[in-house]
This record gives C-alpha cells, structure tokens and sequence, in this order.
C-alpha cells in the first residue's frame, strides 16, 4: 500500500467510533438511539419519545412488527458525525428473545454503551450482555437511565455496578437532586453545574446551561451541597476517570440521564467522541491482529432482508476491517475463494440507504443482493485474512414447521433457506420429518413469530407451527444417532453445517442416554458466544 494512502487509512481509523448500546429490555435503549440521533443534530424530532396517540416510530426501528410492538426485534446500522469524528452506532435488539443477535452485533463494535435503568440496576439481560463484552475485551461507558423518574441511589447504584461486574465505576456525571427529582448533573472534570430544562414530550433539544458552583449552590441549595459530599466522596477514595484501565475493561465511566426528555444525552455523545476507542487492529481467526493499514478486509456479522419491500433484498452488514474499501471493488470471499463484486454497496441508517463509494476501518457497509454470504464471513482484497467464525448459539425451543399450502413448497424451501441464513431461526432437517416438516430451534419464542410473519408477508408461503417438548440439543455422532431416535421423547436433526444434533426434553434425558450407552457422545453446543 503507498505510504500516502497508509497515512490516510490511519487517520481516518483514528476518527471512527464503532459501538453499540445494550441493555435489558425496556431500559430504554431506543429512545436513547434517537436522542442521539437528535443531538448530533441528525434528526429533527425523536420519535420514541412521544404520547401513544402520536407516537412515531424510531429511526433505527424499521420493522413493521417492531413498530407495531415498540421493541427492538433486529440491529440496524447508523452512520453520523459529530464534532469531525465519524460515529457507527450499531443498533441491537431489545428483546430478550434476540439476544443471539446483539452477541453477533458485539463482533463488530469497539466499545459499548451499557444502559441501565435507575430503579432496576443490573438487570438479567445487561449481565449476560456484560459477559460477552468481558470475553471479547470491549471497554463499557455506563449511562444511568430514566433519572427524571423515582429510583435507587445514585451510590446503591455504583455499588452495584462494581459488586455484579467487577469493573470501577467512574462517574463523568453525577446527579444533583434525587431521582425523580432531577436539575442537572455535576461536570465531575470542570465542577460546574449543568442544568436541564425539560422540554414538550422530549421530542426536541433540550436546553442546557452551564452554571458556575456559586449560581448553583444559590439556585438549588442543599441538593448541589449534596452532590458535591458525594463526588468529592468518590474522588477521595479513587472512583476518578482513567483513560487506560477504561480501554483495559478495568473501570466504567459512568454518566446520569434522561433519554425519554434528552437530560444529559449531549454530555455522552462528546463522552463518546472523547474516549471511546478508534477503530484499531482486528484479531483474525488464529489470534493474530491486522493492522488496519493492511489490504482491504472485512468482517460480516448481520444479514438482513425485509428492508427494502419494492425489491426484497438481503443486506449483508460488514465492518470494514482494515483498508479502504471502494465501491465496484472485487474482493474475495473467503469461506469459498470465489470473487465477489462489490456494485451494490450501502451505507445504512435505519431503512434508508445511501450508496457509499469509499469506506475506511470501523465503518459499516451494507452489501446489497448478498446472497452467498452469512454472519461470520470475510472479504478480503490483497494478502488472504479470515476472521472468526460466528457460531449459532444452542437453541432452547423448538417448532415443527410445515407450509398451509404444499403446492407452495418451492416459496417454503426458499423462505426456510433464507430465515436460517439470516439465523432469524436455525432450520433443522431430519429423515423422518422430511424437507416439508423441517424444525425450527430458537433461544426465544419471539423468533417463530417473527419467521412466521416474514414466511406469510415476505414469501409468500404462509405455515403451520406445533411446539416440540424439547427444551436442549446437543451435539452427538453419526454412530450415536440411531440410539438417540429410538430413546422415546428425543430424536436426531442435522443443522446446515452438517453438524448432528440430538434434541432432548430435559437433563434427565442425557442421564438415560449415557446409563444405557456409556459410550454415547452428547456434547454441549459450546459456542455461547461470539468468541469461541
């Protein structure tokens, strides 16, 4: 690569943050997306934060369910600036029953926002989340939510934070008044006070001043006297900001908000820009980095279709890994050696697309009519790369799913195929259910609706679903199938990488199976998550 362009590649890195926000459900992930959005000026209105009578839906909820619903069913990409620093903000799920989604989401990101609601804490969902972010080493900046409703304390909460997660919280911000009762929040760095001034539905920028320690000691009393006993509290025993143990997963900064009336969002956004890390050299499959000065490289994580309804695409996400990718370039896809053209290239935010001619490591490309790539693929131009793999998760529910009208098999098999590429559903085939009764395995019961709904709307082919009794599979050999059929409430299904699957009821299924056949392989499906 030309030094010139070398130089150029590294700068650019420099100005990208790549991140995604997770939370548990209704920690109010979304709304925050768009207050965002509505900060860095990006949108005019903010969509999740109206009455239900007009309530619009959010930019990055594109979905005709997730409007229906107000959830989160699948991630969208959102691409926007603020203060010359290009920001990728990848949206995630915000159910549970698609969590499998935000952990392959978490392979592309650098950093993470973790949501927390002031009255819950650490709830179920943002620990599991947590623990994928632990094992693939990405540093958390932590927004306490819905500061403008009754809550814990702001201390209960920090201790919380450090007891569940072992990282020190290391406030930015700090409330001044009790939840419930919000004026502002402390600059931990300055000491000034930044108050807040609610605005209609929090549809719009709220107004924010920044007032001296005198202007908010007289305007606010006992409250601002409060706050400052605590942050000085803090300070004292070693709750400050360090740059290093952040990017080394050793503290979490930590800010207070109110996404729903845009309290204390523009403060996260610059926290954002300020210290959250730039795109830097990826690990490839053996453990190696790839410096983001090297040929073009990139790693796919998402395929979507539905996003379009005039063409019915599939949009395959991919982070640009290192290089500079060109629109019309032909790379190489890795997992078959074939080229693969480039046309068809888009940058995304929420449904809406623009064509991107040139992109650099951190940014998100969206590859139109994708068809021969999945989640976990590279492309790569120049010196050959592979990244790791995204491995399905180990399914827990189980549906047998069948076509109302057998003379549309062809519609079924296409929509089947493609629900499994997507990993909405892992589709599962077996010989004595046949390619017209395959069955579908699921971490959530969410995802048969969304398959349902998407093989109805989307191909054409509408079906039928029974529940199975199953609630685990595990892995098993050739040589054990036939044992595994003929245990009664168990059988065998075969995944689409060839790997065999014997689903059964419960653990006292596996206890029989290893009592009456000691040689019997059962396995657990190990890859829980993006880093095995």
């Amino acid at each position: 690569m030309p030094v010139l362009q070398d130089v150029e590649v590294k700068s650019e890195a420099r100005r990208r943050r790549t991140f995604a926000v997770i939370s548990h459900p209704d920690a109010g992930k979304s709304t925050l997306t768009e207050a965002l959005l509505l900060h860095a000026r990006i949108i005019a209105e903010a969509g999740a934060t109206h009455g239900k009578a007009g309530r619009r839906a959010t930019v990055s909820d594109w979905m005709d369910m997730e409007k229906d619903r107000g959830i989160s069913i699948s991630s969208s990409a959102l691409q926007f600036h603020h203060r010359d620093v290009v920001l990728n903000l990848v949206d995630t799920p915000g159910h549970a029953d698609f969590s499998e989604d935000t952990y392959r989401v978490l392979t592309a990101v650098d950093s993470a926002i973790m949501l927390l609601d002031a009255a819950k804490g650490m709830e179920a969902q943002t620990m599991k989340l947590f623990e994928v972010c632990r094992a693939r080493r990405i540093p958390i900046i932590t927004v306490i939510n819905k500061w403008d409703r009754p809550g814990l304390e702001p201390l209960e909460l920090l201790d919380e934070i450090e007891s569940r997660t072992g990282l020190r919280p290391t406030p930015l911000t700090w409330p001044v008044g009790i939840a419930g009762h919000f004026h502002g929040v402390v600059d931990c760095a300055s000491g000034d006070f930044v108050r807040f001034t609610r605005t209609p539905g929090g549809s719009t920028l709220a107004a924010t001043d920044r007032l001296s320690a005198e202007e908010a000691s007289a305007e606010v009393g006992d409250d601002w006297t409060n706050a400052l006993e605590e942050v000085s509290l803090l300070e004292s025993d070693g709750y400050v900001h360090d740059q290093r143990s952040f990017e080394d997963q050793e503290t979490t900064p930590v800010l207070f908000t109110a996404a729903a009336l845009n309290f204390g969002v523009g403060h996260l956004l610059d926290t954002v820009v300020d210290i959250a890390p730039s795109a830097g050299p990826r690990l490839d499959a053996a453990g190696q980095p790839r410096p983001v000065e090297s040929d073009f490289s990139a790693h796919v994580f998402k395929v979507q279709a539905g996003m379009d309804r005039s063409h019915r695409d599939r949009l395959a996400f991919a982070r640009v890994c290192s290089g500079v990718f060109h629109r019309g370039d032909v790379v190489t896809h890795e997992a078959t050696g074939r080229s693969f053209a480039t046309k068809y290239a888009h940058s995304v935010f929420g449904r809406d697309r623009e064509t991107v001619e040139i992109a650099y490591p951190g940014d998100i490309i969206g590859l139109v009519n994708a068809g021969g790539l999945r989640a976990g693929d590279t492309l790569y131009s120049g010196t050959p790369v592979r990244f790791p793999r995204i491995p399905p998760f180990a399914p827990e529910h189980f549906r047998v799913v069948r076509p109302v009208d057998i003379g549309r098999h062809k519609q079924f098999q296409r929509g089947m195929t493609q629900l499994n590429q997507e990993g909405v559903v892992q589709v599962l085939y077996s010989e004595l259910r046949g390619q017209q009764a395959p069955v579908m395995g699921a971490v959530g019961p969410m995802q048969f609706e969304v398959a349902v709904h998407r093989m109805e709307h989307e191909f054409n082919a509408p079906v039928h679903t029974e529940q199975l009794p199953y609630t685990l599979a595990m892995q098993t050999r050739e040589e054990d199938a036939q044992r595994v059929d003929q245990r009664i409430g168990a059988e065998v299904v075969r995944r689409d990488d060839g790997a065999l699957l014997a689903l059964l009821t419960d653990k006292w299924q596996v206890r029989g199976l290893r009592h009456h056949h000691p040689d019997i392989v059962l396995e657990p499906i190990v890859a829980q998550s993006p880093d095995v």
